[in-house]
């Protein structure tokens, strides 16, 4: 299905496969820009797994060699709003003790989920942590937290596509949608 069909049918496009494969090229350059040596970059699952993976290849595309961990948080579970609390539902394997991170998370709406990866790996030891989310939603947050980086600025409305889901759905999408309304 093409991304226009499957936009027709449920899904508005926001931002093009096109669209992102151009910016996260330059949001490669801008990362590597900072010279992190022993980089370790955190994946926040389940919704920046697809952005975390063409994120890393456009790192190593600029001369970065990170080591790659994955850690899974939770505040929303199947529903489109955040429940205020966040789990740890997978950690770390590798350490973080005098390494410079760079916590790559999906979107960044409330700053909850930032927040707690953020305390979670300076609680243990990590050297300089920098923040990249695909979308900064301008939004008031519930606590005080800016990305150091971002592949987009968003708007306060809910969106699925590209590792992103609604219930589990929609997250093979090659593009960031919303969905269409009725």
């Amino acid at each position: 299905m093409t991304e226009e069909r499957a936009a027709a049918s449920e899904v508005e496009v926001i931002y093009s496969a096109d669209n992102i494969a151009a910016r996260l090229e330059e949001l490669a350059r801008e990362i590597s820009g900072r010279k992190l040596e022993r980089l370790l970059v955190v994946a926040v699952l389940k919704g920046s797994f697809v952005f975390a993976a063409d994120l890393i290849r456009a790192l190593h595309r600029t001369g970065l060699e990170p080591e790659v961990d994955f850690l899974t948080l939770s505040s929303y579970r199947k529903s489109k709003t955040s429940s205020g609390k966040v789990e740890i539902l997978r950690d770390l394997d590798l350490s973080v003790e005098d390494r410079n991170v760079l916590l790559i998370d999906d979107v960044l709406d409330s700053g909850r989920t930032l927040v707690f990866a953020k305390d979670l790996i300076s609680a243990r030891g990590a050297k300089e942590i920098l923040t990249c989310v695909l979308i900064d939603k301008k939004v008031p947050r519930a606590v005080d937290v800016q990305a150091d980086f971002w592949a987009f600025e968003g708007k306060d409305e809910f969106v699925v596509g590209y590792g992103m889901d609604v219930a589990h759905r929609y997250r093979e999408l090659p593009f960031v949608g919303r969905m269409a309304r009725d």
